[in-house]
């Protein structure tokens, strides 16, 4: 076995207090004498976890990213998100204004595996991607994302697994009280009267020992109430035509608006951790997390080629080079003024213990068991007002538009004033979303109001998603020149997610045929003011308490699954049965006179999956609804090897390789599907046609190999330099596969058919390529230049991806989250209590995904962005104020250059999908720790 001494900066970064070196700790005793002739190197703030975060990296058997919190609720970022997307190879999506969705070398969110504590976690979106603001920061004491995996990490991903940790509270030296408030305020003023411009966030945490250092806790609550606030142009689309010869698109309609959100969360975190012996630790934590999304939104949607007006060609300006319609204007148009509101709630419920025993000298077990539970509300409402109900009533408006060129969409010219109650009123001005359940309901089949009941929409889908995991496993040391120990082990994961679906037609109460078919004036109890639309050219709007409005029982509801299949679709249940075993071996040995550390592994998981849902069809106009359950299950052998060789006191170099897998998206795996029973077979000899979810995928795979070169030229410095290469097969497209309806009754009838089997339409395995790239990143810091420059550093990453992916066709395909470049970059300035800091996080242009009408998850083309903050603060106790010690204050200013959130609509950059201005966000904080 090989024994490494450590250098005199090896010795320092003991000095320093850097917790992720006590795999050294033998090493360290043996060399008591050299470190009292070491100049001890004390860093304390951001510093100390920028030395933390480098150690962990350094001293870590696989290729890892680490964030590190100096103490509990002292993460460098206001979210977790942020934190992590500034990682090399890491970046985030943001939904609405936040970080919120973490891609890791080019993979999206789907493609990787989230942790807490070691177990895999739950998500409140559709799918298995998880949304990092449910987490606060102000309780993680770290993050380490995994970029290559050993066989003994209990998740699976293509992409990596990211691993978020609260603090054991035995490995704290004394006992802390800490108190965090800070207050926040959005850079516009009130988009919306009822909206938030101001918020808070406050932090309270004990942490403390008892019983002779043998028994632990930490606690903390965490609340939060922070504003957002956005300007978002949106379109419909842009149709194309044939004119003259020539091709030509124009706009085709727009829905911008302004958007006043506010996130609550309240968190409770509790650790307790008992070791009654130098033999036996034990460790309970629990997280409860109660999030609340509330956003108001008023706009007015503006038919323009798919709408009533006339468009003259003289007064349309043509893109010679696009053949795109810059500008023009719309004769006898009607709109859709609309106030919205959504409430998106969440409670995430975690559990988790922990035990090791260690019997003798030689071996060590553990057990491990977890409990973690999400449920997901999400209450859309849609209110829709207007000068007169359905196609061709009321006051018409001639709207001009005109893009300007960049990404910020267009503006309008007008002529009527959509803030006069008297003139805008409650009801459906378009005819659209009709149903023959609504036409009936109101008794206008056949009459001059039929499908123009529709005054607004819910949509109000619910998710739970449930996870239980049992892990059991030992860990044997042995004495040999390649290898120090073996474990092995076997665990078992049973998540069940169900999603259900529905909708709501809203119409006015006060609707009656004959006697009262026209609109509602907003009653005066409802009326807020006016929100101003002058960002888009269309003044102020009426602006009214719809949400009040429904709950006064103002609208009548009508539930749109009656006579619309798609919540059907929608509506599934997921469960997965995961067993795995897994065998691994330590490796500590020395070649060719170099030390080498690391692991070879190989795990074996095995999948049993199942899906409860629907096959349905509509008779008559009402959806018939037959129970489908179907299962499938597959296993894979997954090996894995990671290995560390110690150049000298400062180099080293990794080598890693792995076959990684990524499981299907759940709402993919359902079992919900649109059946039709036919009397003759067709062309593969199959009776069902059906078209929707296929529980009958199987994980996407991946070989990975990675080489990491990296240098330790100080306590605070590194640079490393990395290359990796993914071979991805069985990747899942869009196509055909044959489906089992054994015992499903045909729609139509009622009854189950002779013949079972199936044609059906969806996703299927398949394709597949390669993805490689590199990626650079530096920590300096500059007291290696000169003395006076002690405190100043920088931390730079830059990350290349390219891939060449072809779908089961063998069409190109580009992955969803993959931008060429990233790029990341801190600088800062840490010394005698003055905190000081700017980071940026750059990316460029991806395909990322979006909520679409419904909540349907779709896939959009997102420009590249740049994304600078700043942040600047004082240590009352660093700085030697005694009266104030312990207090620290601190101002940040988020996303300081304004950079909005853009996606375009195909290959034009003049033709602007969704473009959102959500402004800067400002916060004053301090902490106090007694």
């Amino acid at each position: 076995m090989s024994m490494f001494k450590p250098s005199m900066l090896t010795l320092a970064l003991v000095a320093a207090g850097v917790s992720s070196y006590s795999s050294y700790a033998a090493e360290e005793q043996a060399q008591k004498e050299d470190e009292k002739a070491v100049e001890v190197i004390e860093v304390k703030g951001f510093r100390a976890s920028v030395v933390e975060s480098i150690n962990t990296k350094r001293f870590s058997t696989e290729v890892v990213e680490s964030i590190s919190a100096e103490d509990i609720g002292k993460l460098p970022d206001s979210s977790i998100a942020e934190s992590i997307a500034r990682l090399p190879g890491l970046t985030a999506q943001r939904l609405d204004g936040r970080a919120s969705r973490v891609s890791i070398r080019g993979f999206g969110e789907n493609e990787s595996a989230t942790m807490f504590n070691g177990r895999e976690q739950v998500s409140i979106s559709d799918n298995r991607g998880v949304e990092f603001d449910l987490y606060p920061s102000e309780i993680m004491s770290a993050v380490t994302v995994y970029k290559t995996p050993s066989a003994s990490l209990e998740a699976e991903g293509i992409a990596g697994v990211i691993n978020m940790q609260t603090i054991k509270p035995l490995s704290v030296d004394e006992r802390a009280l800490q108190f965090n408030g800070q207050v926040e305020e959005t850079s516009f003023d009130k988009l919306n009267p009822d909206g938030n411009k101001r918020g808070y966030r406050g932090t309270i945490s004990y942490i403390d020992k008892f019983a002779d250092d043998t028994i632990g806790i930490a606690f903390a609550y965490t609340s939060m109430s922070s504003p957002n606030q956005e300007k978002r142009w949106n379109a419909w689309g842009y149709p194309e035509f044939e004119a003259g010869g020539k091709n030509y698109s124009i706009l085709g309609g727009a829905k911008p608006f302004v958007r006043s959100s506010t996130l609550e969360r309240d968190s409770v975190m509790f650790v307790l951790e008992a070791a009654p012996s130098d033999k036996l630790s034990m460790v309970f934590d629990a997280l409860y997390v109660d999030f609340k999304d509330e956003k108001i939104l008023r706009g007015i949607e503006i038919p323009f080629a798919w709408g009533q007006g006339q468009i003259p060609a003289e007064y349309a300006t043509v893109d010679d080079a696009t053949g795109f319609i810059t500008s023009a204007a719309t004769i006898g148009q009607r709109v859709v003024v609309r106030n919205d509101y959504e409430d998106r709630k969440a409670d995430l419920k975690s559990f988790g213990f922990n035990t090791k025993y260690d019997i003798d000298d030689q071996w060590r077990v553990e057990f491990d068991a977890s409990y973690s539970k999400v449920e997901r509300e999400v209450w859309s409402l849609e209110s829709y007002s207007g000068t007169g109900r359905g196609d061709g009533r009321g006051e018409a408006d001639n709207i001009a538009y005109a893009f300007n060129g960049s990404n910020a969409g267009a503006q309008f010219g007008h002529n009527l004033d959509y803030s006069d109650y008297n003139l805008i009123k409650i009801g459906g001005p378009l005819s659209w979303g009709w149903s023959s359940a609504l036409n009936e309901k109101y008794g206008v089949v056949g009459t001059e109001y039929e499908n123009q009941l529709q005054d607004g929409f819910i949509n109000a889908p619910t998710v739970d998603d449930e996870l239980k995991s049992l892990k059991l496993a030992a860990k044997k040391t042995i004495e040999s020149d390649f290898v120090n120990a073996v474990e092995f082990g076997v665990s078992y994961r049973d998540r069940e997610k169900t999603k259900v679906s529905e909708g709501y037609f809203m119409t006015v109460s006060s609707f009656s045929y004959p006697d009262n078919p026209g609109m509602l004036t907003v009653p005066e109890k409802y009326r807020l003011g006016t929100a101003n639309l002058d960002f888009i050219g269309m003044g102020n709007m009426i602006a009214y308490d719809s949400r009040q409005m429904v709950a006064d029982g103002m609208f009548g509801l009508l539930a749109e699954s009656l006579t619309n299949p798609s919540h059907a679709t929608k509506s599934w249940s997921v469960s997965e049965e995961v067993t795995a075993a897994f065998v691994q071996a330590n490796i500590d040995a020395e070649v060719a006179g170099f030390p080498v550390k690391g692991n070879a592994g190989l795990r074996y998981v095995r999948t049993q999956q199942a899906s409860d849902g629907n096959a349905f069809g509509v008779v008559a106009g009402k959806v018939q609804l037959s129970p489908t359950h179907i299962e499938h299950d597959y296993s894979h052998l997954l090996p894995s090897l990671n290995l560390s060789m110690t150049l000298d006191d400062t180099q080293t170099l990794r080598f890693g390789a792995a076959k990684t897998i990524s499981r299907p998206r759940l709402d993919e795996m359902n079992a919900s599907i649109n059946a039709k029973y036919n009397l003759t077979p067709d062309s593969n000899g199959n009776y069902w046609e059906v078209e929707g979810g296929n529980p009958t995928l199987e994980p996407k795979e991946a070989i990975g190999v990675d080489l990491t070169y990296e240098n330790y030229f100080s306590p605070e410095g590194y640079f490393s330099v990395a290359v990796f290469n993914k071979n991805l097969t069985n990747w899942i497209f869009d196509g055909n596969y044959a489906i089992d309806m054994t015992g499903v009754a045909d729609p139509s009838t009622g009854e189950v058919p002779p013949n079972s089997q199936g044609t059906g339409k969806g996703k299927v395995n398949g394709g597949g390529g390669t993805l490689w790239g590199y990626e650079l990143s530096l920590a300096l810091p500059f007291n290696l230049f000169h003395e006076s420059l002690e405190g100043f550093g920088l931390i730079a990453s830059h990350t290349k991806v390219k891939s060449d992916i072809q779908d089961h066709k063998g069409d190109d395909y580009q992955l969803p989250g993959l931008s060429d470049t990233i790029q990341s970059l801190t600088v800062y300035y840490e010394r005698n209590g003055f905190q000081a800091r700017t980071s940026m996080r750059k990316r460029d242009d991806f395909k990322g995904e979006v909520y679409g009408l419904g909540f349907n998850t779709d896939q959009v083309d997102i420009v590249g962005e740049t994304i600078w903050d700043a942040q600047v603060g004082y240590d009352f106790s660093e700085g030697g104020i005694d009266s104030l010690k312990g207090l620290t204050v601190t101002f940040q200013v988020q996303n300081i250059t304004e950079e909005p959130f853009t996606s375009l609509s195909g290959d034009n950059a003049l033709q602007v999908r969704d473009y959102q201005d959500y402004g800067r966000t400002y916060l004053l904080g301090f902490s106090y720790k007694y």
